[in-house]
């Protein structure tokens, strides 16, 4: 034997006939803290200091390799002065 019941309520509705707490406040407010750290925490990022935290030797890498370029590109000048 099948039994189906069908109920149409909303979610505060089903809360109150189970007996739940409605927690519906105190989600807004930690919601809201939670917005505000991450508000701050996104402005005191620039996209230079995230690479650098993500990637910490890519910089040096790069410095490294346009510097080399730099160096072949002054060698050839000079070769080509004499």
């Amino acid at each position: 034997m099948r039994v189906k019941v069908d109920i149409e309520c909303t979610p505060e509705e089903a809360r109150a006939f189970l007996g739940l707490p409605d927690v519906s406040v105190l989600q807004q407010s930690i919601m809201k803290d939670v917005e505000g750290r991450m508000r701050a925490g996104l402005a005191s990022m620039d996209p230079d200091a995230l690479l650098k935290m993500w990637m910490p030797g890519a910089g040096a890498g790069w410095d490294q390799v346009q510097k080399a370029f730099w160096d072949q590109f002054a060698g050839g000048k000079k070769g080509e002065s004499k």
